[in-house]
């Protein structure tokens, strides 16, 4: 005969599989309580790691040396027609750059065979700061940067975008992020907050975020997503979706679920001063290029 202990205990993982069963009929989640994540630490240290290798030690999936042509074919639609009506008092600001090679290109001479010309409207070429966690600045920068001066073409390393204050930065009418520090931080909130303030009234930030869950809701059900986000009670939540609840912005989303990964492209424009950030928590972070992570919405 089993002991009062055993049956207890049977009763206990019954009971448990119940309640599953049951929140899984309603289209909930269990709450499971919050475990430890000793690893994110780790994982987040790795990926520091990624972020100053050089040579052979910089993984596949680690470009830092996109060009300006690849940004026109990854960012919405009206990214180069955004840049082409500003002139030469405004100011664009990449963050992510890598080598800066979007901005060369941008800034490279009217007879270079240099695609970035077709984003350069009638009012002149953009002041442009291109912002890495690293220096990966060529010579080819440097000579171009000298030739322009320090007002035109800067480049900011050594500090993540949210340690720079409001001084070091100014204001920008057109900020974009490709594969940049949207789609590595560990911190989606703050890093949407700072980006919002730096831009000015009616600016854009323009970028993408690669394999999540589609706004219009085509991507694969199978899909292994590198970045998830749930609701405060643990339910399946979208990128887009939280991005529209942020105050003072138009969200535009293109879905994109023929990609090799289920990709989101979106224009976020700034339309008033006071913006919130809805708040997330960090549930999961593995180092990666770019890293899988797992937000939670904040009650």
């Amino acid at each position: 005969m089993r002991s009062v202990k055993s049956s207890v205990k049977g009763w206990k993982t019954a009971g448990t599989v119940l309640i599953v069963i049951v929140l899984q009929a309603l289209g909930l989640r269990a709450a499971w309580p919050e475990e430890p994540q000793p690893r994110i630490d780790e994982e987040i240290t790795k990926q520091e790691k990624i972020y100053n290798s050089r040579g052979t030690d910089v993984p596949e999936g680690y470009i830092t040396g996109r060009t300006v042509l690849s940004y026109l074919q990854v960012l919405p639609s009206g990214f180069c027609e955004t840049l082409g009506t500003l002139g030469s008092s405004d100011r664009w600001l990449d963050i992510g750059a890598g080598a800066g090679q979007a901005i060369l290109d941008y800034h490279a001479p009217e007879d270079d065979s240099a695609p970035g010309k077709r984003c350069s409207g009638a009012g002149g070429r953009v002041r442009t700061v291109a912002m890495s966690i690293e220096d990966r600045r060529t010579n080819a920068w440097q000579r171009r940067a000298a030739s322009l001066g320090a007002d035109r073409m800067r480049y900011l390393s050594g500090k993540r975008l949210r340690e720079y204050s409001p001084e070091e930065l100014g204001k920008f009418q057109i900020i974009t992020d490709v594969y940049g520090g949207f789609s590595y931080t560990e911190d989606l909130s703050v890093f949407m907050e700072k980006t919002l303030s730096l831009l000015e009234i009616g600016g854009a930030f323009y970028t993408l975020m690669q394999s999540v869950r589609l706004e219009d809701g085509k991507d694969n059900p199978n899909t292994s997503y590198l970045t998830e986000v749930v609701d405060a009670a643990g339910r399946d939540a979208k990128v887009c979706s939280w991005l529209k609840t942020i105050t003072c912005v138009k969200v535009a989303c293109e879905s994109k679920s023929h990609w090799h990964s289920p990709t989101e492209l979106i224009n976020i424009k700034k339309v008033c001063s006071d913006v919130s950030v809805p708040r997330m928590k960090l549930l999961q972070y593995e180092a990666g290029d770019p890293p899988v992570r797992r937000f939670q919405l904040e009650q």
